[in-house]
This record gives structure tokens, sequence and C-alpha cells, in this order.
């Protein structure tokens, strides 16, 4: 890609639009940038009307290629673990959209907190309720997701919940649904272990946005 390649899904104008996952304003300079720069988890500047991502240049300098919103998108990231004799295991979907295997998490809604959303989202993609368990919300992250662009990124609260050492047989069962075509509990005893047993019980790969958080949680 070129550095000033302009790009916006078409998905973005016309089903974005209509399900309310999109900004209808295709003018980023008519955007309130006050507000929302002030909403931010991680700090960006506006230029000329324009945001500019914090963290990385895309190869995409104009539009929001596959993702909705102008600047800052916020969302929530459920990492749920579990030990039995065998080892460590983490829950995992495989994302509708064809980008891979994540794990399950969402956009944060309007006046919710991200702690609320990750246990929202994981339910919703999983049949999983662990709205009582214990767990712990770690800083807000910039993820490199595919779907950015130079003026729309995603940055994600990851939630961990961590089952403690259970039998395998007695692990939660989990179903995909919502924007999973699958869920299942994934070998993780180490982000190596986890990719290659992807790769080799479901011929998956890692969805690229949570690459690196995958690698610093499990080592």
């Amino acid at each position: 890609m070129t550095a000033h390649l302009t790009f916006t899904h078409p998905d973005v104008f016309s089903r974005g639009v209509r399900e309310g996952w999109a900004d209808p304003q295709s003018d980023p300079a008519r955007i309130d940038w006050t507000t929302r720069q002030t909403a931010a988890a991680i700090p960006y500047m506006v230029i000329d009307g324009r945001p500019v991502n914090p963290c990385e240049q895309t190869g995409i300098r104009y539009g929001r290629n596959e993702l909705g919103h102008w600047g800052e998108q916020l969302a929530a990231d459920a990492i749920v673990t579990a030990d039995t004799e065998a080892g460590r295991w983490l829950v995992m979907v495989e994302r509708s959209d064809g980008h891979g295997w994540a794990v399950p998490g969402g956009y944060v809604e309007p006046g919710e907190d991200p702690e609320s959303a990750a246990v929202r989202e994981l339910e919703e993609e999983t049949g999983l309720n662990l709205e009582s368990a214990s767990r712990q919300v770690l800083p807000a992250r910039y993820v490199p997701d595919p779907r950015a662009s130079d003026e729309a990124w995603m940055v994600t609260v990851p939630v961990t919940f961590d089952l403690g050492i259970m039998p395998h047989a007695e692990l939660p069962a989990v179903v995909g649904a919502d924007d999973a075509k699958r869920a299942v509990w994934v070998r993780a005893d180490s982000y190596d272990a986890l990719a290659s047993d992807l790769s080799a019980v479901y011929g998956g790969e890692v969805f690229r946005a949570h690459k690196a958080m995958l690698r610093d949680l499990l080592g």
C-alpha cells in the first residue's frame, strides 16, 4: 500500500450506518473532536479536522478502512483462563469476518464501562456468564487491528478471568454465537503453545490485533 491510500469499505456507509456501528458523518472535520479526545483512553492529535492514529501508520492514510468510527473506538476483551492436569486453557472464538481466532470481546457501548462490556461480550459470543466471577481490569492498550486506518483505530481494555484449577471435564461449556462462528477452549501454556494448538487442531491463526496482547499475557 502507498502512504496516501484512501479507503473506506462500502459496508461502513451502508450496513454500518444502518446498524448503528458507523459514524454517519463522512467528513471528519464536522466531528466534535473536543468531546472525543477528552474521552479517549489513549491521547491523539487532530490536524486540520482529521484524527491521527497515535501508535502506527497503517498504510491507509485517509478514510476508515473497515471500521465505522472516526478516531479511537474503545473495546473490551475477556481473557478467560483455567488450569487442568494437562495445563492451562484459554477461551477463544473464531471470528465470523474471516480475521482468525480472537478472545471474546467487542465495542464498549455509550455509557458502558469496559469491565461490564467484557462480561457482556463474553456471554454474547460464548454463552459463558462470569458476571459474579472475580476478575482484573488491565490498562487500556492499542491493538494493531487489520481493519484500522490512520484515521480510525481500536483501543481495548483487557479483562482477565482466572477460573483456577479444575478437572478438564468440568471446564465450562462454550458455544459460538453472535459475532463468533464457534467458541472453544484452547491449550495456552504459552503464546507459542496457543498458536500451535490453534493451527494443529483448527487450522486457524490468532487474530492479528490480539497477537501482542496475548504474548504479553501468556508469556
